[in-house]
């Protein structure tokens, strides 16, 4: 299996937010949930706390962002 991008899930004092996914994105949140299980050994993680760290990472990796955020 190829190393996924997201490691282990920190554990913070959670801001609620409420969205709503479409079902094809919900059904591979709990893919990704189960195949991150495997790699780290963790349960499976409640596929709402992939969002966060998913989201963190794709903004640290957009450099468009970066370069915004540095600008302002």
């Amino acid at each position: 299996m190829a190393k996924l991008k997201l490691g282990v899930i920190a554990e913070e004092k959670p801001v609620r937010v409420t969205i709503e996914l479409p079902a094809t994105v919900h059904r591979d949140l709990v893919a990704y949930a189960e195949a991150l299980a495997q790699q780290t050994g963790q349960g499976v993680a409640e596929p709402s706390k992939l969002i966060v760290p998913m989201v963190e990472r794709f903004m640290a990796s957009d450099r468009g962002f970066t370069r915004a955020r540095r600008a302002n």
